[in-house]
């Protein structure tokens, strides 16, 4: 395993070891279909109830068609492949994305704020989403598509390690 501190005691910016839960692939995948779904929904009613525009709205719906099939039917999978995550004791790893890919690491010694997050559809699926606040300006470190328990046992686990380090979280 590579150590997580180069000769300065800094950390370093290195793959994250856990993969979320794949629970978070049906979650996404529910998501998208919820958001775009009801957009092709809507474009095919009014296609249904408005003869005359229907020659106007074959596109819209088509490309829309698309993004669902993308969004629903490969976006998850992808996600699921990027995002990694790892909490040690001396900072919090991740890596998000799907597009864009994003490597985060937040010290541990910087550490203002640890929450366990669940929306609607994450407490149906039993998934949390990790956040871990910092003062960076870049925002909190946000681990999605976690199993409720092991977000909860990470945001505890942090909370104790960043209670007990003598940095100055700032």
């Amino acid at each position: 395993m590579l150590d997580s501190r180069d000769s300065q005691g800094d950390v370093d910016l290195r793959e994250p070891e856990f993969p979320v839960s794949r629970r978070a692939i049906a979650w996404w995948a529910l998501r998208s279909l919820l958001a775009w779904g009801s957009i092709l929904t809507a474009l095919i009613v009014v296609a249904v109830v408005w003869p005359s525009a229907r020659v106007w709205l074959w596109v819209p719906i088509g490309v829309v068609g698309v993004v669902v099939i993308a969004t629903v039917g490969l976006q998850p999978w992808w996600r699921y492949r990027v995002h990694r995550w790892e909490v040690s004791r001396e900072a919090t790893y991740a890596r998000t994305g799907w597009l864009v890919v994003e490597w985060r690491v937040s010290p541990t010694s910087r550490i203002q704020t640890v929450d366990a997050v669940r929306g609607p559809l994450e407490q149906l699926m039993g998934l949390a989403t990790l956040r871990v606040t910092t003062a960076s300006s870049s925002g909190a470190v946000r681990i999605v598509g976690l199993e409720h328990t092991v977000a909860q046992e990470a945001a505890t686990r942090l909370a104790r390690i960043a209670d007990v380090d003598e940095g100055d979280a700032t």
